[in-house]
Order: structure tokens, then sequence, then C-alpha cells
């Protein structure tokens, strides 16, 4: 594995050389049916079950690649009181109960991280804080071992992303102060919440929609929780490039909390196959694929047939596995609806998605990928390294519950280039 950390992304299939990830912990559990919505669940989720199915992904990623934990990596940071006093501030700007700062700034670094994540359990010490029917003053990051949507590596640097839920600010705030003080990471960050934006268009955009194609290309959704002012935000920075630079934007339904971001209906399996949704993705429909073009400050804007065209124009040819194959539309909602097109490269063809997706899984090993388990990768029976092309297949009966695949739970920070 390398020992080389410094942030370097310039593909979504390159060999990983680091991701980080967020073990599922209380912040999971203390939900209740009622402000379960507001935690932008559907449902709740076993913490339990959960837990193990999370631990299998993070297992099998700790065999092939440099695996961080966010919580560690905040604690480690936290050592420094000055980080520590700046965060806090931070923290307790929108806070309603005056206590926080004093208490956050007793703990010891350790305990801060937890409970920046886990939540701030309310003091019941005068009438309204007894009365009141919030149990957290400040509230648990439900939704943080999603950790692809706070921040986003692209080349070599970090978009600190704008949450489209303010439940979820405070994630893209713990990330951004750890890319930007985790020195290993040796990155420059940049920051999508824009306070004083000018325009009356909301500004949100979040990396379960950002996909990088190779070092001259970005993928990006309009979702419900992507905004064209947040893209406008990531193009602004792209001018400064001197190399020309290629975003495709690709709108997404919004009528269907499955379509919540691009790596729900495509993702990059290799140099040469991508995973697609078909009706989204290939059918012709209102949902606009549009082709920009930065070069030397100047923008071209362009509407394409749809995204494979889009990569063809540019010289990206790639071929289509079927996200529930291609016999039964109902069938393909389904396998999407649990993530079935949310797929994680950790090399190029070597994927990691969920087992439950029966379909997807069968179309992928028509098209040469060797289905393996993840317990058989774990207990040794099979080596990785005997295959040059395979998917791993991981237990997702409740993580999928949670809106989100194999993609959605890792934020990937190095790769290593790929020849294309």
């Amino acid at each position: 594995m390398s020992t080389n950390l410094k942030v370097k992304l310039n593909s979504e299939v390159g060999e990983l050389e680091g991701v980080i990830v967020h073990s599922l912990g209380s912040e999971v559990e203390n939900m209740t049916p009622e402000n379960a919505e507001r935690a932008l669940y559907s449902d709740i989720l076993n913490l339990s079950v959960a837990q193990s199915e999370y631990t299998q992904l993070k297992e099998v990623l700790k065999k092939v690649t440099n695996v961080f934990e966010v919580k560690d990596l905040l604690a480690a940071i936290l050592k420094k009181s000055k980080i520590k006093e700046e965060l806090i501030v931070k923290v307790c700007e929108d806070c309603n109960h005056d206590y926080v700062e004093g208490y956050l700034r007793e703990l010891d670094n350790t305990e801060l991280a937890r409970q920046l994540i886990e939540g701030v359990v309310l003091k019941r010490d005068n009438l309204s804080r007894f009365l009141s029917h919030q149990r957290f003053a400040l509230r648990p990051l439900h939704n943080f071992f999603f950790t692809r949507d706070s921040s986003m590596a692209m080349y070599d640097k970090v978009l600190a992303g704008k949450m489209a839920s303010k439940v979820r600010d405070r994630e893209s705030l713990i990330m951004e102060t750890i890319f930007n003080n985790y020195k290993d990471f040796d990155t420059e960050t940049f920051n999508a919440q824009c306070k004083n934006n000018p325009t009356k268009e909301k500004i949100s955009i979040e990396g379960g929609d950002v996909l990088v194609g190779r070092e001259d290309l970005l993928l990006i959704g309009i979702s419900n929780r992507t905004t064209a002012a947040g893209i406008d935000i990531v193009i602004n920075k792209l001018k400064e490039r001197k190399e020309k630079q290629h975003i495709i934007v690709q709108e997404l339904p919004t009528d269907r909390e499955s379509f919540i971001h691009l790596d729900m209906v495509f993702t990059f399996l290799s140099q040469e196959e991508c995973m697609v949704y078909e009706p989204v993705i290939m059918q012709p429909n209102r949902y606009k694929t549009i082709l920009i073009t930065t070069d030397n400050g100047n923008v071209s804007i362009n509407e394409e047939k749809n995204i494979l065209t889009a990569l063809s124009k540019i010289g990206m040819d790639l071929k289509p596995v079927y996200c529930g194959g291609r016999a039964d539309l109902w069938t393909q909602e389904r396998e999407q609806w649990h993530s079935g097109a949310n797929f994680f490269a950790i090399g190029p063809g070597k994927v990691i998605g969920y087992n439950r997706n029966v379909y997807t899984i069968e179309e992928m090993h028509k098209n040469g990928y060797e289905v393996l388990k993840a317990s058989d990768v774990l207990n040794k029976s099979v080596q990785l390294e005997s295959y040059q092309k395979y998917v791993i297949t991981i237990e997702g009966s409740e993580l999928a519950r949670g809106g989100g695949g194999a993609r959605c739970m890792t934020m990937p920070f190095r790769r290593k280039d790929v020849n294309w």
C-alpha cells in the first residue's frame, strides 16, 4: 500500500490508495419515526445489522488500500487547541443552547470528536429544556456514514460541499477542517458555502453528484441535492486551470427518492465500461444532458443526446452495463431503488456493490466480471490477485434501506493514475 497520502484523484477507477469512511455509531440509532424524515431517512435502520454490513465493506477495503475513519482523523487534529477552538465556535453558531460551547471546550479531543458526530444530549436544567421534546442540544449526524456527500476530492483539491439540508452542514464543516489540518493530505480546499450569494439561486452541491471522469473531465448531476448554482461554483474554479476542462451535467428526476444523486443512476466501472440505469441515462426523455467546456477562461455550453454520446464526443467511449439487467423494467426499477447502479471501484474493472441486486450482478457476470463474495475475500478462500476483473458483493439488507450503496459510503482521496 502507498505511504503517500497527498490528495490526488484524477478518475473514478484508478487503483485506490486512500479512502475515508465512517463506521456507524449511536447517531444512526438515535432516531424516532417522528424525526426520521427530518434526518433524511425513510425508515429507521437496525444499527447492529447495519454495523455488521458496514464492517464487511470496511474490512474488504482494508485488504486493498489505506482506510481512515472520520472520527480518528477528527480526534487527531483536535489535539491542537487552536483547531479545537475554531471548530467549536463554528459548530455552535446556530446552536440554540448557550451552554453547549463551554461544555464542548471541556471535552478531550477523542470525546469531542465523538459528540460532534453522535450528538450532545440536551441538559434538562431549566423549565424550557425540561419540557422540550428534543433529546439533543446538538443533533446527531445521522447521515455521516455516507462520507461521499460532504466533501469531494477532485484532482489535487477538495471541495467542501454545501449540503442541501441544513441538518448535514456540520458534516461538511468537519470534513473541511480535516482536510485543512491533517498534514499528510497536503491539499487545498475550496468551499461551496457562499454566505454572500449575489443571486437568489439556491446553492447546494453534494459528492454523490460529482464524478471525476479523467484529468480533464467531471460529471455532475443536477438533482434534489445539487443545484445549477452549486455547479457554477465548480465551473468557476475550473476556469483557473490552464488546461481545457469538460463538465458533463446530467439533469435527474426529482420525483423519486432513489434518484437522489447521479451515482444512483450512473457509475464508472473501468476505462471501458459504466453502470447505467437505462430509463434515466439511455432513453430519450426530458432530462437534459449538457456538455460544458472551459478553455483559457472561456466557456461553451451545448446540449447532448445523453451522457454516453457526450463522453464519446470528448474521446471516452464506454460500454454500458445495465442496472437490473435488460429483460424487465420492473426489475430495473426495483434494483435501482436499492442502489443497484451505485458501485465503488477499487481499481479498473474491480468494484464493490450489494449482493441483493442479483439481476445487476448477473448482468455484470455476463460482461466478464467474476462475482466474489465479500465473506470469501475476508476468509481468504479467494485471492483478489487471481482475477483481472471482478465485483465483490457485500451484504446490504439493512444498509441499502439507508438510501445509498458502496460509492455513497466511501470518500476516496487518492488513486493511481489510469492509462486511457
